[in-house]
């Protein structure tokens, strides 16, 4: 398995990363180009429904390694909104 340091920046600079664009790009697609909550075109972005965290190391998974069911396109207020509400859940890999 594929990890990342825990550091938020890092993470966050492999959101511009060539793998995360087209991944980010397909799932998308799967989508048909929109929120899968509210149906706007607008302001899309990939959702990570859960991060997979490396139980031995403490580090996070490549954004772009995650299986297309832990993914989903929301539009950015969706985004906002489902963040103020929850804390994304976090699953611990011991492999």
């Amino acid at each position: 398995m594929k990890e990342v340091e825990q550091n938020h920046g890092s993470y966050r600079h492999l959101l511009f990363d060539k793998r995360w664009l087209e991944r980010r790009a397909q799932i998308i697609q799967r989508d048909n180009y929109c929120c899968r909550i509210c149906g706007s075109k607008d302001n899309l972005v990939v959702h990570h429904k859960q991060y997979h965290i490396h139980a031995m190391t403490n580090s996070k998974k490549y954004p772009w390694d995650y299986d297309d069911r832990y993914l989903v396109t929301l539009c950015e207020s969706c985004h906002k909104r489902g963040h103020a509400k929850f804390k994304v859940p976090r699953k611990y890999i011991t492999k």
